[in-house]
């Protein structure tokens, strides 16, 4: 499939923050990337237009029934001026996954990464430049046929936008505090946890508001069955360096398959480090905060990369993380997938996927 370009005749007009401005997911670029989907044609009209609103009819049925999914990845500055990807057929695969689960049509991979590579370099002049910042991108698939009635939609869209970016947390790469929520939870067994749509965000948001406002930076969700088991930290995975094992929940029907921890697994076991995916209780958590057990503990994710934590909340008691400094093997592993992002280290694994 061809995909057709429209250029903006504003290029040029869109305030262009500098890097020191840009925050998370404040700005956009001046295009965007549009495809169809109905049940006859399948995927259909792959365009990039200039960036504008949706027009979607007022019984369309993603407003009703939260047939949504998205996913989140970056285009990064290399050293020597080109543009790279990292992973970027991870999130391919995990947004078709996420459609499977959500009875949404898939994407050709080929063409999804066709339409990310065409639009990312026609706004290259978005990319900044300075340590720390990127060019995120966007995909999101909705459904758009104008019915009500709960059943799958017959027509769908997909889109793309981009965001210049700097640190996704105030703090940047230091240590941060966790609320342990054991009252409510993200995801069940049977539901739809592992899929990377709207309706799991929504529901963690008053929760994360709470926690927010009492001086803490994300959500530590527990399983919930037993309120026991930790599963996801906000909007990433999590692991724990516990003696001199590395050790995060595995995957199992609640938990988004971060490709970011995906690369920590890989990297800990290029390393030689003992690894391992295995339940970890809130108990054990505490227990090793208390002794001196728990060496590290920190969050991985697209937006953030690695987020040390320095303290967790649980039953009303603070809990002190290695003195709530930035351990080791987080910097290590910060700094070699950001080197990697950002063609300042080599790539054994074949992760930078270059378009320019």
């Amino acid at each position: 499939m061809e995909i057709t370009v429209t250029k903006s005749a504003d290029v040029g007009q869109k305030y262009r923050p500098t890097d020191s401005e840009l925050g998370f997911g404040r700005y956009t670029t001046d295009h965007m990337f549009f495809m169809d989907f109905n049940r006859e044609k399948g995927w259909h009209d792959a365009r990039i237009e200039p960036y504008g609103n949706l027009k979607l009819d007022p019984t369309a049925m993603v407003l009703h029934y939260n047939q949504e999914v998205f996913e989140g990845l970056k285009a990064y500055h290399l050293m020597d001026g080109g543009i790279g990807l990292f992973r970027p057929e991870k999130n391919v695969e995990r947004m078709n996954v996420s459609a499977r689960r959500m009875v949404m049509p898939e994407v050709e991979p080929e063409l999804f990464l066709r339409a990310i590579k065409q639009l990312v370099l026609l706004e290259r002049d978005w990319v900044p430049t300075s340590e720390g910042t990127s060019l995120y991108i966007r995909p999101t698939m909705i459904a758009t046929e104008p019915a009500l009635g709960v059943r799958p939609s017959d027509e769908y869209l997909l889109y793309i936008i981009l965001c210049p970016v700097g640190a996704y947390y105030p703090e940047g790469f230091n240590p941060t505090r966790i609320y342990v929520s054991d009252l409510h939870v993200r995801a069940v067994q049977g539901g739809v946890g592992e899929a990377k749509t709207s309706g799991n965000y929504g529901a963690t948001l008053l929760v994360s508001q709470q926690a927010v406002s009492s001086g803490y930076t994300q959500v530590l969700w527990l399983d919930a069955k037993e309120r026991r088991y930790v599963e996801e930290v906000g909007t990433s995975n999590i692991f724990f360096l516990i003696k001199d094992e590395l050790v995060t929940p595995p995957l199992g029907g609640t938990i988004l398959a971060g490709v970011t921890r995906d690369s920590v697994l890989q990297l800990g076991l290029h390393w030689g480090l003992q690894v391992s995916e295995r339940p970890v209780s809130i108990e054990e958590v505490v227990d090793g905060c208390k002794r001196g057990t728990l060496k590290e503990m920190f969050a991985t994710g697209t937006a953030a990369v690695i987020s040390p934590v320095g303290e967790i909340h649980y039953k009303g008691e603070d809990f002190s993380v290695a003195d709530g400094k930035t351990g080791e093997l987080s910097q290590r592993l910060y700094d070699e997938i950001t080197g990697i992002q950002y063609g300042r280290k080599e790539d054994p694994f074949g992760w930078r996927y270059r378009i320019a």
